[in-house]
């Protein structure tokens, strides 16, 4: 199984200048925050002190603009252009990551197709999460073929009625938003063609920078005009289930700032509000955390795949229900902050996972 890569990179060009090694940098860069050392750095990356400094003193040159600030008895940190680099970085990875893994497994499928025409492949079709990708990551290891492609909630489990995937993703709230958040797929499912499979529980609410400067408290708090909001994209799941929490809050949507904004995975919004471009965003704890933001817990969700029931006991979808029952898998799902794997892999008619509110 060939498994296929390809990470976002950017450059900067000087109007009169010659494009700069900026991937390098940026490298170097990271390594300096982490450590609070040149040297250290430079040693972190394999790359020797000397041409260490070389490398900045360059960038500075260009930029007409310190990189590094080195305080006595502080070490070395990172200058505001510095720190604005790295964060323009981390946004792109962030805001691109599932476009590229998708066209990866797209890759992955033509060489497939190409070197072992006769091997089947697991086809998903879901929106973006951190135990999707888990689940991927864990079908890698097994050298199973996956066919990816990251889409909004409605587009997966309208695409499985067309055929196009073996499983579709999505997610629905629990308790009193259940009925109301479901309601989008409902026109997809048939219960009498369809079952679900249970992936995990999550926690999705409000991200903010780290100390809640403008004490955000409530989903209320999102129409005070001082702060900035950032939004998902049109479409997506959890966009669907803040609108259901702004209506039940009794905010209009054009009374908050920034909602018009549209960021495309949760790691994206909090990459935006980490570097200082907005004030609070709503998405999943795991991406607040792994930014370092403050997480207030609004609303529980349950994420399902949808597939075929007569496809079910069938490779390849057995593997993948063997992989999602694992005791490892269900732990490396309760790491995710927010998560929960104790329902993974287990496999519930349409009809009775949604007949009442579930914990």
């Amino acid at each position: 199984m060939w498994h296929v890569s390809i990470q976002p990179e950017w450059r900067v060009a000087h109007a009169a200048g010659a494009k700069l090694p900026l991937p390098t940098l940026l490298q170097l860069l990271g390594a300096i925050q982490a450590g609070g050392s040149i040297a250290q750095a430079a040693r972190a990356i394999g790359m020797s002190y000397r041409n260490a400094w070389g490398l900045l003193r360059d960038f500075e040159h260009e930029f007409g603009a310190p990189l590094v600030v080195k305080s006595r008895g502080q070490g070395t940190r990172l200058s505001p252009l510095a720190d604005k680099l790295l964060w323009a970085d981390k946004r792109i990875a962030a805001r691109l990551s599932p476009t590229l893994e998708s066209l990866a497994s797209e890759l992955e499928g033509e060489l497939e197709s190409l070197l072992a025409p006769t091997r089947s492949s697991v086809r998903i079709s879901a929106s973006y999460g951190f135990a999707v990708a888990a689940l991927v990551e864990a079908l890698n290891r097994k050298d199973a073929a996956v066919d990816l492609k990251y889409q909004n909630s409605t587009e997966a489990v309208a695409a499985l009625t067309r055929q196009e995937c073996d499983l579709a993703g999505f997610h629905v709230a629990c308790d009193r938003f259940q009925a109301a958040s479901v309601q989008p797929y409902l026109q997809w499912l048939d219960p009498a063609r369809h079952v679900l499979v249970q992936l995990a529980y999550r926690t999705q609410g409000l991200f903010m920078p780290r100390g809640n400067p403008k004490g955000v408290r409530s989903i209320a708090d999102l129409a005070r005009r001082e702060l900035r909001f950032v939004n998902r994209q049109r479409g997506s799941g959890t966009r669907m289930l803040l609108d259901l929490l702004l209506a039940d809050s009794g905010v209009a949507a054009t009374d908050i700032p920034g909602y018009e904004s549209a960021e495309f995975t949760h790691a994206a919004v909090a990459a935006f509000i980490a570097s200082g471009m907005a004030d609070v965003g709503f998405g999943l704890e795991t991406a607040a955390r792994r930014f370092g933001l403050d997480f207030l817990p609004i609303l529980r969700e349950r994420y399902f795949f949808a597939c075929d029931a007569a496809a079910i006991e069938r490779a390849p979808l057995r593997l993948v229900l063997r992989l999602m029952r694992s005791a490892e898998f269900r732990q490396v799902v309760d790491a995710l902050p927010g998560y929960e794997g104790r329902i993974s892999g287990s496999v519930v008619p349409v009809q009775q996972a949604f007949a009442r509110s579930r914990k």
